[in-house]
This record gives C-alpha cells, structure tokens and sequence, in this order.
C-alpha cells in the first residue's frame, strides 16, 4: 500500500458518504430532533456496525450475503422492519415537540444501540465494502486481507468525521427550529417520515 493508495480511497469513501443515504440522513434527523449529542452517538453506532461490515467483507461473508437470495431477504426485511417500527414509534409518540432542552429524554445509549443495529441490518453496507475494498487492493503486494482491513479503518474514520460534522449542522438547526413551536411540533412527522422512506429504500433495494 502507498499514500496515492490510500488517498484516492479515501476521496471515494467522502464522497460516498457525504451523498444522501440511510445512514446520513438517520444522523441527520436524530440531530434536529434530539441535539447534536443524540447525533453522535447515532454516528457512534453506525461506525460500529462498520466494524462488522468491515469484518465480513474481509472474511469473505458478505460474498454469502450476495451469493444466497434467502440471507440477503432476511437481512433486508429485518432492517426494513426495524426502521418501519421506528417510524411507528415516532409517529405514536406523546410529545411531539423538539427534546433538547430536556437532556434526561434523550437517551444517548439507546440511540447508539439504534445506530448499530440498524447499520448491521442494511446488506447494502455488506455489499457495497464487498464490491469497495477489493478494488483498491494491490495483489502483487500480498497481504489482501491486511490491507482491505486498512482501507475499511480509514472508510470507518473519515464516516465517523463526517457524521460528526452532520451531527454539529444539524444540531444547529434543531436549535434554530426550536424556537418555532409550530415547526417544533411537526418534527416527529418529519422524522418519522425519514425512518419510512428509509425502511422501504431498504425493503425495495436490491443486489
């Protein structure tokens, strides 16, 4: 591996980040709703489902994901499910205005645990470091295995960056939205229509 390598991985991985997605947009409305905090910790828990996306790409287990229609539907409708169930949740919820200012409501560890779940219940993200990470291997190297590890470290850390800097964005728009009760109130919509559109791109996807 070298550093022109390295760098233009990690141009591509920005650039697929930063486009509209699941993940970011899961950040993005966690941070308007609850404060940039309850957005980090989602980031904090989508880099962790990275981790084992990154292990069963390197592992060759994504390979199975791709290889069997049974696996890859069980996985996608799970995480359809899931995110469907956080848009009823959100849509059913008692209090609709913005929790910010209410730090004791925003439990941070639930919403990290949500962020791991949900990332490890997307089979895109195993597919996607499936069909990512072979390409910038160099075989004549040796070590594939290493250095796919290597280019799903840096994919991992420059996500969690980028996250964090939706988070902190949106955060801010949280507090300007707070300070409009009746778009306060609308938010749970909006959110709830986020998880939806995101379970159903999950439910529809395909390989």
């Amino acid at each position: 591996m070298d550093i022109v390598s390295i760098t233009s991985f990690l141009g591509v991985a920005a650039l697929l980040t930063v486009m509209p997605g699941p993940d970011n947009l899961f950040v993005l409305a966690q941070s308007i709703s609850n404060g940039r905090y309850a957005g980090i910790s989602t980031s904090l828990g989508l880099c962790t489902g990275l981790l084992g996306h990154i292990a069963a790409a390197t592992l060759g287990l994504s390979a199975v994901i791709y290889q069997s229609a049974l696996a890859f539907a069980i996985v996608k409708y799970a995480g359809a499910a899931y995110l469907l169930y956080l848009a009823y949740k959100t849509f059913t919820a008692k209090d609709s205005a913005l929790a910010v200012d209410n730090k004791e409501a925003v439990e941070y560890k639930a919403l990290y645990k949500k962020g791991v779940i949900m990332n490890l219940l997307n089979p895109k993200v195993s597919l996607f470091f499936l069909a990512l990470l072979p390409q910038f291997v160099n075989h004549s190297t040796g070590h594939a295995t290493q250095q796919m590890l290597v280019y799903g470290a840096v994919f991992l850390v420059q996500a969690l960056i980028i996250f964090t800097l939706i988070s902190l964005f949106a955060g801010k728009v949280g507090e300007f939205l707070r300070k409009s009760p009746a778009l306060s109130k609308r938010l749970n919509l909006v959110q709830g229509s986020i998880f939806t559109l995101i379970g159903l791109k999950i439910a529809f996807s395909e390989k």
